[in-house]
């Protein structure tokens, strides 16, 4: 740990709306018993590593066709993670299913945002705004975002905390996908991010 803070991993793929939410909320002070110390992207052109950069964070890149396997790239992913030491690793916006294998090696230790209340719009396929137009083709009043722990069933692992935001008559899958991280999203994951990572500092004493 950093001066008594958990070390985070943060595993990205796209743009990093949610990793600029968990860097945000550290300058802010709503996460201040954990500190980002890697960013790791399945992408080389993920805007999300210019975003890690820009805060200090380092980066690496591991490609699963450099691999050449799913088991090596998750080798590969695990050989960074413990490398550097982490206590928490936040999958945000990861596209890529993890097998049982990384899941239970860190199990209780790995957490994952996802767009929608769970059970709802969640699973293999449900990603980005697909998770909205499901929402919005179904008709329902309220969706929002759920942070949970990581299994490797996709969406399968135990809630750590949910927020509702309405739907609004109107909404496109966009102005959707914006609500939900505007107020729940970007909310939820760094508080989940503080609470887990106090709760390591205080097992490890």
């Amino acid at each position: 740990m950093i001066q008594n803070k958990a070390r985070v991993a943060v595993l990205v793929s796209g743009g990093g709306t949610n990793l600029q939410a968990i860097i945000d909320a550290q300058r802010s002070r709503v996460i201040h018993s954990a500190e980002v110390t890697l960013v790791i992207s399945n992408k080389q052109d993920a805007y999300a590593l210019t975003r890690a950069k820009e805060a200090g964070i380092r980066t690496e890149v591991v490609l699963r066709k450099d691999a050449g396997s799913q088991e090596a790239f998750e080798e590969a992913l695990a050989a960074a993670i413990d490398g550097a030491g982490i206590d928490l690793i936040v999958l945000a916006g990861f596209m890529s299913i993890l097998s049982a294998w990384f899941t239970d090696r860190y199990a209780g230790r790995i957490i994952n945002v996802h767009p929608s209340l769970i059970p709802s719009f969640c699973g293999a396929g449900y990603y980005g705004l697909r998770v909205h137009e499901a929402a919005l083709a179904k008709g329902v009043k309220v969706t929002g975002a759920t942070v949970h722990f990581v299994n490797e069933v996709p969406d399968g692992g135990t809630i750590i905390a949910q927020k509702v935001v309405e739907v609004l008559p109107g909404d496109t899958p966009e102005i959707l996908q914006r609500r939900v991280m505007e107020q729940a999203e970007w909310i939820i994951l760094p508080e989940c991010v503080e609470a887990i990572s106090a709760s390591i500092i205080a097992r490890k004493g």
